[in-house]
């Protein structure tokens, strides 16, 4: 990733400006394929022992019960654990993803807004 440099002459602020440019309309065209769904937190697979002597899952650990899935997360400041059901696991799963994705592209852009207003600011002041 190039650095957050201003430029030293005109052309290369030019440049600079163009590429930021670019970049900034394919971040812009990434954020539209997301989906419509974002989520934060973890998901979590669980398989749990019930605490009953006679059962299968005191005895073997491959026989434990599951899978129940957990959506943690902080609502309110708090930490929030929610189970849900396996569809809804899958939604929340995907969500997450997109969340993070944003994230990222959110960074990517922020990046690149600065690049361009470095180029361009120095264009505009040698024009």
């Amino acid at each position: 990733m190039p650095t957050l440099s201003r430029p030293t002459s005109p052309p290369q602020a030019a440049r600079q400006a163009a590429q930021a440019r670019a970049r900034i309309a394919a971040l812009r065209a990434e954020l539209a394929r997301l989906d419509d769904e974002l989520c934060t937190g973890t998901l979590l697979r669980r398989m749990k022992v019930c605490g009953r002597p006679e059962c299968r899952c005191a005895r073997d650990p491959a026989a434990r019960h599951g899978p129940y899935y957990e959506w943690g997360r902080l609502e309110d400041g708090r930490l929030v654990h929610t189970q849900v059901s396996p569809e809804e696991a899958q939604r929340i799963d995907r969500a997450i993803a997109n969340y993070r994705t944003l994230k990222r592209l959110l960074a990517r852009w922020t990046r690149e807004s600065v690049r361009a207003i470095l180029a361009e600011s120095y264009a505009e002041t040698e024009s």
